[in-house]
C-alpha cells in the first residue's frame, strides 16, 4: 500500500508534467509565430500580389508589428497577471493567439496584415509573460531552470518547425497556410490546459487564500512549503504580500535588479528576432540559395533547443547568471567568426553556437528571472521581461531592414548583433545576486521556518 507521501509525489510528477507539456506548446506557438514570418519574408519581397509591394525596410516594420503586440500583450499581462492568476492569463492567451494568426492568414493587404500581427503579439505576450511563473511555481526546486528551459526552448523548437514546414509546404500551401497552421492550437491545446492546467497553489497563498491553495495542493500534489522535520511543529504560513505586481518591482529590493533584468532580455530579444527574420536574407547576399539559407534558420533554432537545456543543468549547478553572461559572449565570438570565408561545416557549427547565445540565451534569461523574483511579483517579472525586452525584438528586424536596405555590406550586420552581444554580457554581470542565486553562489541551503 502506498503511502500518503508516496501518493503525494506522484500527483506532484503527473500535475507538473502536464503544466510544463501545456506551457511548452503554447510556446513552441509562439516560436513558429516569430519564425514562420522570417520564412516568407522572401515571398513577400519577390511577389507584389500576395499583400502589395514590399520593400525590404516595409518588411522589417512589419516583422516588428507583431514584437510591438507581444510587447503590449506582456506589460499588460504583468499589470493584471499577479491579480487575476496563471490559470486565467493562459488560457486568455491561447484563445487570442490562435484567432489571430487564423484572421492573419486571412490579411488582403499590408495594412491588415501588420494590423493583426500586433493584435496576435497580445496573446503571444501574455502566453510568454505567464509561461516561466507558471512553471517557477509548480516545479521542484533545484530543477527550475530545468524546466523553464525545456518551456521556454519551445520556442526554438517552433522555429525548427516552421523552418521544416516552410521548406516542405511553402510552395504547396503557400505563406497563408503556413499561417493556418499557427492557428491550430485552439482545437487541441485549449481543451488540455482547460482540463490539466491548475491554478498555482503559490499564487494563491501569496493572495491569501489558503484554504483554496491547501485543496489545490492535495489534489495536485504540489506542496505549498517545504515539509518540516520530523517532531517539528506546524509550519508558519508566509505573511501574504502587501506589494504586488508592478508595485513590487518598483520597491527598494527590486528596482534595479527589474532594470538590469530587462535590458538583458532587450539584447537577448534583439538578437533573437534580429536573426530569426534576416538570417536567410543575409546569408543568401552571401551567395546561398534559398534551401540553404532556411537550412541556416533550422541549425540555429536546433543549436538554441540543446544547447539551451544543456546550458540549464549548469544554471541550475552554478547560477544562471554566469551561465547567460557565458552564452553571450559565446555568441558574439560566434557572430564575428560568421563573417569569414569558412567551409559550409563549420558555418553551420558556428550558426548552432550563436543559436545557444541568442535564443538559447533569452531562454535562460527567462527562468533566471523567474526565479530571481518572489510569488507576488513574479508574473510581473517576468512579463517586464518579455514586455520590456521585446523593445529588443522590434528593434532587431527593423535594424537588419535598415542595413539591408542601405545597401551596407553583409558581415557588418554580424558585427552589430555581436556588438549587442557583448553588452549583454556585460549587463549580466552586474545583476546583483539574490535568492536561489545567492544560494547557489554559497551553497546555501534555506531553513524551513517552524513556530516555536
Amino acid at each position: 500500500m502506498k503511502s500518503p507521501e508516496a501518493s503525494a509525489t506522484k500527483k506532484q510528477q503527473s500535475t507538473v508534467r502536464w503544466v510544463v507539456a501545456i506551457a511548452a506548446i503554447a510556446l513552441i506557438f509562439d516560436g513558429y509565430d516569430l519564425v514562420v514570418y522570417g520564412t516568407v519574408v522572401s515571398t513577400l519581397l519577390n511577389d507584389p500580389t500576395q499583400l502589395g509591394a514590399i520593400g525590404p525596410a516595409t518588411a522589417g516594420v512589419l516583422g516588428s508589428w507583431a514584437l510591438f503586440g507581444v510587447m503590449v500583450g506582456a506589460l499588460v499581462t504583468g499589470a493584471i497577471g499577479d491579480y487575476l492568476g496563471r490559470r486565467k492569463i493562459m488560457i486568455a492567451g491561447i484563445i487570442w493567439f490562435s484567432l489571430g494568426m487564423g484572421l492573419t492568414a486571412m490579411a488582403p493587404n499590408v495594412i491588415a496584415f501588420g494590423g493583426l500581427r500586433f493584435l496576435t503579439g497580445i496573446g503571444v505576450g501574455a502566453l510568454v509573460a505567464t509561461a516561466g511563473a507558471v512553471v517557477a511555481e509548480f516545479a521542484p526546486k533545484g530543477k527550475r531552470n530545468y524546466y523553464n528551459a525545456i518551456v521556454y526552448s519551445g520556442v526554438p523548437v517552433g522555429g525548427v518547425l516552421a523552418s521544416l514546414l516552410a521548406i516542405v509546404l511553402l510552395d504547396l500551401v503557400g505563406w497563408r497556410g503556413l499561417f493556418l497552421i499557427g492557428a491550430t492550437p485552439i482545437l487541441f491545446l485549449l481543451p488540455m490546459a482547460l482540463a490539466k492546467l491548475p491554478e498555482s497553489p503559490e499564487w494563491l497563498m501569496a493572495r491569501g487564500r489558503t484554504e483554496e491553495a491547501q485543496r489545490v495542493s492535495i489534489r495536485t500534489g504540489v506542496p505549498i512549503t517545504a515539509p518540516a522535520p520530523t517532531g517539528a511543529h506546524v509550519l508558519v504560513p508566509e505573511p501574504v504580500d502587501t506589494k504586488i505586481g508592478f508595485r513590487a518591482l518598483a520597491s527598494r529590493k527590486y528596482a534595479l535588479p527589474t532594470l538590469l533584468l530587462g535590458l538583458m532580455s532587450f539584447a537577448g530579444l534583439m538578437l533573437t528576432y534580429g536573426l530569426n527574420t534576416w538570417l536567410p536574407q543575409i546569408m543568401s547576399q552571401f551567395g546561398y540559395g534559398k534551401s540553404y539559407s532556411l537550412a541556416f534558420l533550422l541549425v540555429l533554432n536546433a543549436g538554441a533547443v540543446f544547447g539551451g537545456l544543456i546550458a540549464s543543468v549548469s544554471a541550475d549547478r552554478v547560477g544562471a547568471k554566469r551561465v547567460v553572461s557565458t552564452t553571450f559572449f559565446l555568441a558574439a565570438v560566434a557572430m564575428v567568426m560568421l563573417t569569414l570565408h569558412l567551409p559550409f561545416g563549420i558555418l553551420l557549427a558556428l550558426v548552432a553556437v550563436a543559436g545557444v547565445g541568442t535564443i538559447g540565451t533569452q531562454v535562460l534569461i527567462y527562468g533566471f528571472v523567474s526565479n530571481y523574483y518572489n510569488s507576488a511579483a513574479r508574473g510581473a517579472g517576468v512579463a517586464w521581461c518579455a514586455g520590456f525586452g521585446r523593445l529588443g525584438g522590434i528593434f532587431g528586424p527593423l535594424i537588419g531592414g535598415l542595413l539591408m536596405a542601405a545597401g551596407v555590406q553583409n558581415h557588418v550586420a554580424f558585427y552589430v548583433f555581436a556588438g549587442v552581444a557583448i553588452v549583454g554580457a556585460l549587463v549580466t554581470a552586474c545583476v546583483p545576486l539574490r535568492n536561489s542565486e545567492t544560494q547557489l553562489a554559497a551553497g546555501y541551503t534555506a531553513p524551513v521556518k517552524i513556530a516555536k
